[in-house]
């Protein structure tokens, strides 16, 4: 009966973990050190890993998840907000109401190639900042 209760709990645990879980349809684009500011709109100094969001979509510090590496949202900017660049290339009807993710590069050339090889839009987890677990828990 003990087991049976511990395994109750431990359900009610994962689904309240994986509740704030989402995918969604992204245009996904690009941009790189000397391209813009060296600080995303948060105050926190641009690195490889980060990447700039609407935050009324999608929470600073949640975890944005592609296909090669997990990036942090710390920026925005007008074309985010706006998606303009799904807008603009959008085929669709859920490309054209996709939401647009910018993936920062430390350079331009890492930027292009990472553009040449994934498609321009996908299918992004987004795990929110208030579903991490503190750096103690860990």
């Amino acid at each position: 009966m003990k087991s049976f209760h511990i395994l109750i709990f431990l359900l009610g645990l994962a689904s309240t973990a994986f509740a704030s879980q989402d995918s969604v349809l992204a245009r996904v684009t690009c941009y790189w050190a000397g391209e813009g500011p060296k600080y995303a709109s948060t105050g926190r100094h641009l690195r490889a890993g980060h990447c700039a969001v609407d935050p009324k979509r999608i929470p600073y510090g949640s975890k944005i998840v592609f296909p090669d590496e997990t990036c942090t949202a710390v920026d925005t900017g007008p074309a985010v907000t706006s998606r303009k660049a799904a807008r603009l290339c959008g085929r669709t009807a859920n490309q054209l109401k996709a939401i647009v993710v910018d993936r920062f590069f430390e350079t331009k050339r890492e930027a292009i190639s990472w553009m040449n090889a994934h498609p321009q839009f996908m299918t992004l987890q987004i795990i929110s900042a208030g579903s991490l677990p503190c750096p103690r828990e860990l």
